[in-house]
């Protein structure tokens, strides 16, 4: 029976049936033996095992009918992989790592170049080094590789005293990257032994490197003698001397205090305009005013020379530095804009006006002429007083052997000796009054003359044979302000009055006047313009009467200045044009000097510009001649006198670039004069480019210009934000036009402003006022018989052209009103094209709109059979649960059954064994057939059931 069991039960569980091993895993019980070791298989694995292969039988059976299913989920699961990966990456720091920095100078380069960044190592070498230059740099910096070159070569001249250190500041891994935060580069420091960083500013050359280099390893400059120590106080940069006496020690106290001071000057005036000089010898401390050990005395030319006070402020470097930078006197000034946005030139040219000198200098040169000259011309310039040291210096800068004076020191001003009671000769001029003043009207002509009282001091004590034209400028102001003395005078004969001067009450004026007929003086404008308008004028027009011109019209006509050093002397306290005087280095700075009006291309880069902003304006030194003291000197007083002969230098476009043969002429300031006096009508645009309303008005003169004959009227335009004009043709608004009649220049007008600037309201314009003028006949001369028919003839053929050119236009309205008949069939079409678009457009909204309801409709359908399809989903869920459990009950009610029944079986062939025997013949079993009693009708019975299930 066991065995049978056994084999009953390997039987069911070789079954090769899925299905047989699920609904009867416990058949192999069809034994007694069998029965005892069957375990029930539990309903939750079984539920889950059939949903696996379900899920399984599905997916492959819907991958057979729709192939493409496999292709869309082997698609999406590459995309899901590729953004799960690019997300990873992305999670990661991407940021390409810096390269390794290589070498920034050459092996063979005299520089120490720390590439790498290593701030520690050059803090080490610096301290074994008595003067350093550290040079922080980053590779890609354009300034930094300019000026690697001019550090290479300050290197070359100074390595054997001077430590030059590279240092790439840029390089992230670097120590200097991280403790140094620089805003700009390159930056160079300097440092003398424990002192420092003193910092460079100045230009990246190589001969200011050195020169400031050179400065900061000799900070003073020892003064042995008498002649060095003229040549120290003679320069144009304030001066420090400090006296100490080295007899009784090696170091005297307080010399390293004052040595350390010049360092801290270098540090805070990076250019070095404050020198420092020690004196040793008592003997030249005493020119100076300097009597103890310790002293230090700052120079000054005009102001007090002042002495360091110990007594109020510490004797420390920093406060010796600051009392020399607070109370230092600026003679000349050194200028650097460095090329980019800037308030340095707007900052000195608000305190005046300035003088602009550009000069090639050297740094390193021993001596330097030129300056030395300028220097002359700013002692003799501000020498109010007439100071005794001042004019020592000066006899020392030209040269000159003076006689051995006692001191240096500042003095008051020696009095000047009372002078003769006696009136000196008064010195006349004639003046032409203008002809817009008000006494002109009686009175043309006025002899003015300057007398000197015979009571009070004289300004001057030197006596001048004839007055100057500075005297003679300021009797002229002060006639015109006391005009109103004048009105009583209507006679014809000469009327004299007296007047005190306006700027001194010392002296007064003497003023004659007489009428004279004007047409006598019609001789002085034709001798005095320089530009005669009235000779392009036709020979037949009628002369008109010749005006009186004004001083300032006549400048050629003045007595020349006297240029000599006695006028000049002081010239800055007489004048209230006082300059302020400025060096740029031409070998830097020469674009500057190009856009004042230098010329490009010349040997000898010398300029010399004044540039008064107050007035607008500004003023050259003639290139031709050379820079030298006695044209500056000259250039000086011009600018300086009441009426200046100078001429305001106008900056213009070069006229070259514009080609000639166009319709509108582009006028320039070389080119104004030329294209204004031409014997025709000129027509003139004033406009900019930044002018949006001046460019909109191109067409409208084109068209101007093609209507009328170019050789009648001249359309022209000039670019004021280029091109100075004078004063007289300047605007205050854009666009404005002019317009200059032919043989009228004198009486241009301009376009009225309320007037819209039209085409029809040009040629209004233009032939309203190309008309001559009705002037009075003058009897004296007629016009002739041929000037009359020539102005017919002209007038006749202006007449033919204008008619002609009427015509045309009247061909081109015609034309217009056909092309406008076009424009208009054409608009009316499109209109109508328009109206069909638009119901065309209703009836498709309509249709979207139907569209749309009907979308809606069907979504809300496809939602409403997703509903049902869930629920009935739902459904077949919980009856395939209540079926599982069924089926379990069902295998154990079977179970049970077979168990009973081996039970009652054995029960009965116990009882009762003959009548099994009985019934076994009677019922013979085939052939082959297993001898399990009882199993059969149980086996049929359970295979019945299968096949039912």
């Amino acid at each position: 029976m066991s065995e049978c069991g056994g084999r009953g039960g390997g039987g069911s569980s070789s079954s090769s049936s899925d299905d047989a091993e699920d609904e009867g895993g416990g058949g192999g019980g069809g034994g007694p033996a069998g029965s005892g070791s069957l375990r029930p298989a539990p309903a939750g694995a079984c539920s889950a095992g059939r949903l696996r292969r379900g899920l399984r039988g599905v997916s492959l059976m819907a991958l057979r009918r729709r192939p493409e299913l496999l292709c869309g989920a082997v698609a999406l699961g590459c995309a899901l992989l590729l953004a799960l990966k690019f997300t990873c990456s992305r999670a990661k720091d991407v940021t390409v790592p810096a390269k390794p920095p290589v070498s920034f100078f050459s092996s063979r380069s005299p520089v120490l170049d720390l590439f790498q960044g290593q701030l520690d190592y050059a803090e080490h070498v610096r301290r074994d080094s008595e003067v350093a230059l550290l040079f922080f740099y980053a590779p890609w910096c354009g300034q930094s590789i300019a000026a690697r070159a001019e550090i290479e070569q300050a290197a070359s001249q100074l390595s054997d005293q001077v430590l030059f250190v590279a240092i790439n500041c840029w390089w992230n891994q670097g120590k200097c990257r991280k403790q140094k935060h620089f805003f700009y580069f390159p930056v160079i420091y300097l440092y003398h032994r424990s002192f420092g960083p003193i910092e460079y500013k100045g230009p990246m050359s190589a001969v200011y490197i050195e020169k400031f280099v050179r400065r900061v390893m000799k900070p003073l400059l020892y003064i042995p003698s008498q002649s060095e120590l003229l040549d120290f106080l003679s320069n144009y940069e304030p001066g420090v001397l400090g006296y100490f006496e080295f007899s009784g020690s090696p170091q005297p106290p307080g010399y390293l205090t004052f040595f350390t001071s010049s360092l801290h000057s270098l540090k805070k005036d990076y250019l070095g305009t404050v020198r420092f000089g020690v004196i040793t010898n008592k003997h030249l401390a005493k020119l100076v005013s300097l009597v103890h050990s310790g002293s230090v005395y700052l120079h000054r030319h005009f102001n007090t020379s002042l002495v360091f006070p110990r007594e109020v402020i510490n004797y420390t470097a920093e406060n010796v530095c600051k009392w020399a930078l607070e109370n230092r006197e600026t003679l000349l000034r050194w200028l650097w804009p460095h090329g980019g946005k800037s308030l340095l030139l707007n900052n000195e040219l608000k305190k005046g006006p300035a003088l602009f000198l550009f000069i090639p200098f050297n740094p390193l040169a021993e001596s330097h002429p030129l300056i030395d000259e300028i220097t002359e011309v700013a002692l003799e310039y501000h020498n109010c007083h007439g100071d005794q040291v001042v004019g020592q210096l000066l006899q020392h800068l030209r040269r000159v052997d003076a006689p051995v004076f006692q001191s240096l020191a500042s003095e008051p001003p020696a009095q000047l000796p009372d002078p003769p009671l006696v009136t000196a000769s008064p010195c006349c001029n004639t003046v032409v009054l203008p002809q817009w003043h008000s006494i002109s009207r009686t009175h043309n002509v006025c002899e003015l003359c300057v007398n000197q009282t015979v009571v009070g001091i004289r300004p001057s004590a030197v006596s001048m044979s004839q007055c100057s034209f500075l005297e003679m400028a300021a009797a002229l102001d002060s006639f015109y302000l006391k005009e109103q003395a004048f009105y009583h005078v209507a006679s014809d004969s000469m009327e004299c009055s007296n007047f005190l001067s306006s700027y001194s009450p010392f002296s007064y004026y003497t003023a004659c006047c007489r009428t004279m007929d004007r047409g006598v003086l019609g001789f002085v404008d034709s001798e005095a313009s320089s530009i005669a308008l009235s000779s392009l004028e036709k020979e037949c027009e009628v002369s008109t009467p010749g005006s009186i011109p004004h001083i300032e019209e006549n400048r050629h006509l003045f007595p020349e200045v006297d240029t000599n050093s006695t006028n000049f002397t002081g010239l800055s306290c007489r004048t209230n044009k006082t300059l302020n005087l400025y060096l740029l280095d031409s070998n830097l700075f020469w674009l500057y000097a190009e856009r004042l009006g230098a010329p490009s291309t010349t040997q000898v880069k010398e300029f010399a510009a004044i540039v008064d902003v107050k007035e607008e304006s500004h003023y050259i030194l003639d290139p031709k001649l050379a820079l030298m003291k006695l044209t500056l000197e000259s250039f000086i007083q011009n600018f300086s006198i009441l009426y200046s002969p100078l001429k305001r230098h106008l900056i213009g476009s070069d006229s070259a670039q514009f080609p000639s043969q166009h319709l509108i002429t582009e006028v320039t300031t070389d080119t104004f004069w030329e294209v204004i006096l031409q014997k025709q009508d000129v027509l003139l645009l004033y406009y900019t480019q930044w002018c949006g309303f001046c460019l909109s008005l191109n067409h409208v003169f084109i068209q101007l210009a093609r209507l009328l004959p170019t050789d009648t009227l001249t359309v022209a335009r000039i670019d004021v934000s280029q091109n100075d004009l004078p004063w007289e043709f300047m605007v205050d608004r854009l666009p404005t036009v002019l317009f200059f009649p032919c043989n009228r220049k004198d009486l241009s007008v301009k376009y009225p402003e309320d007037l819209p600037i039209t085409l029809p309201n040009l040629l209004r314009f233009i032939l309203h006022h190309s008309d001559p003028p009705s002037v009075p006949q003058n009897l004296a001369n007629p016009p002739t018989k041929e000037c009359l028919q020539s102005e017919a003839a002209l007038q006749q053929g202006h007449i033919s052209h204008l008619e002609r050119e009427i015509q045309k236009l009247r061909a081109e309205i015609s034309t217009l009103q056909r092309a406008q008949a076009q424009v208009e069939a054409r608009l009316s079409s499109a209109r109508r094209d328009e109206q069909r678009l638009l119901q065309r457009q209703r009836a498709l909204e309509q249709q979207h709109s139907r569209l749309q309801l009907h979308s809606e409709q069907l979504q809300a359908l496809y939602g409403q059979k997703t509903r049902q399809l869930q629920e009935l989903a739902r459904r077949l869920r919980e009856l395939a649960d209540a079926s599982e459990t069924l089926l379990t009950e069902n295998a154990w009610l079977k179970i049970l059954v077979a168990t009973m029944e081996r039970k009652l079986e054995g029960k009965d062939r116990a009882e009762d064994p003959s009548p099994r025997e009985e019934v076994r013949s009677d019922h013979p079993e085939p052939s082959g057939a297993p001898g399990v009693p009882g199993s059969s009708p149980l086996v049929s019975e359970r295979s019945n059931e299968n096949r039912t299930d």
